[in-house]
C-alpha cells in the first residue's frame, strides 16, 4: 500500500505539526477538529513553525506557505476521511474523548484506511477493538517533528505485521527516525526515560531541596543541555503532564500532580498560554546570563 492521503484529527500542538510535515512531505492533507478556533490557530501555529525554519533551516518561507495552503482544515469528520490513505489521531489524552472518536471514525473511515493514534501514554490495545478494525489499528507517536525527530511505531496485540513496514516507509518520508516499539508500554520508549527524569525533578521541587532555576540549572550545565526539566515541562503541556503524573499512585508524584494543578488552576499551562514555570515569550532559561 502507497500512502498518498493524510488525515490529522486534533489541530492542537503535535497534530499541527503532523499535519504540516505531512504537507511538507508532499501528501495531501487534511486536518480537523470539531472547534473552528482550533483550526484557526493551526494555521497561525504552522505559519509561525514555518518562519522559524526558514530562519534555521534554509526551508524557502515561500515553499512553506504553499504547504500550508495545500492543507484542508475541516470541521466535517466525512468530508476529513474521505479518501484517506491514513489516519493519524492527537486528540485530547483522554480515553472516553479517544474512544468516542474512534467509534465514530471507524464507521465513516474508507475500507483501505490506516488507522492510528498519536497518544503520550494511552495504550493502542485501548481504542482498537472500538475502532471497528483491530488489525489496522497502531500507535504511531510523533515527537516534536521538527527538532526531535523520532516516530514510534508500537503495534497492539492484534495489529496485522504486516503494517509496520508501511508505517515505517511512511515515517522516513516524514523526515522521522522510526522506533519500533516491541510490546505496548505507556510512554514508549523515551517518554519512559523523560518521565523518570521528570518525576525526579518534581521531587526535588516537592521536597524543597532546590528551586526551579537551580534544578534547571544544575542539569543544563552538567549535561550542556539548553534546557532543563522544567523548561522541558513548559514545552510539554503541564496540563499533558498533569493527566500522566496524577495517573501515577505513588506519593511523590501524587504531589508533584497537586502542585502541576495549581499551576493549571492559575491558567499557566506552559509556552502554549505564555507561562507556566517560566514567563514566554523570553523565559529566563533562555537569557544569555542564566547559566553565570
Amino acid at each position: 500500500m502507497k500512502i498518498k492521503n493524510v488525515c490529522i484529527l486534533g489541530a492542537g500542538t503535535l497534530g499541527s505539526r503532523v499535519a504540516l510535515q505531512s504537507a511538507l512531505s508532499g501528501y495531501k492533507v487534511k486536518i480537523y477538529d470539531i472547534s473552528t478556533e482550533a483550526l484557526k490557530a493551526s494555521k497561525i501555529t504552522m505559519t509561525k513553525i514555518i518562519h522559524q525554519l526558514a530562519k534555521g533551516t534554509g526551508l524557502e518561507e515561500s515553499a512553506g506557505i504553499n504547504a500550508i495552503e495545500s492543507i484542508i482544515f475541516t470541521d466535517n469528520a466525512e468530508s476529513a476521511v474521505e479518501d484517506a490513505d491514513i489516519i493519524n489521531e492527537s486528540v485530547l489524552e483522554d480515553i472516553q474523548v479517544k474512544n468516542e472518536v474512534w467509534e465514530m471514525f471507524g464507521k465513516i473511515a474508507p475500507e483501505k484506511t490506516i488507522f492510528t493514534t498519536n497518544t503520550s501514554f494511552l495504550l493502542p490495545s485501548m481504542f482498537a477493538d472500538i475502532s471497528g478494525r483491530p488489525a489496522k489499528f497502531c500507535a504511531l507517536h510523533f515527537h516534536d517533528v521538527f527538532y526531535m525527530k523520532v516516530v514510534d511505531i508500537m503495534p497492539h496485540p492484534g495489529t496485522d505485521p504486516d503494517l509496520i513496514p508501511i508505517l515505517e516507509t511512511f515515517g522516513k518520508s516524514l523526515e522521522q527516525l522510526p522506533v519500533f516499539v516491541k510490546k505496548e508500554n505507556p510512554g514508549y520508549i523515551f517518554n519512559s526515560m523523560l518521565m523518570a527524569f521528570i518525576g525526579a525533578a518534581g521531587k526535588l521541587l516537592t521536597k524543597d531541596i532546590g528551586s526551579i532555576e537551580d534544578i534547571d540549572k544544575s542539569w543544563m550545565v552538567n549535561f550542556n543541555m539548553p534546557t532543563g526539566p522544567f523548561a522541558i515541562l513548559d514545552k510539554i503541556g503541564l496540563d499533558t503532564a498533569w493527566r500522566v503524573t496524577s495517573a501515577q499512585p505513588d506519593p511523590a508524584s501524587q504531589r508533584f500532580a497537586a502542585l502541576l494543578k495549581s499551576y493549571i488552576d492559575a491558567g499557566k499551562l506552559g509556552e502554549k498560554s505564555g507561562e507556566g514555570f517560566y514567563k514566554y515569550p523570553k523565559p529566563k532559561y533562555r537569557d544569555e546570563n542564566f547559566l553565570t
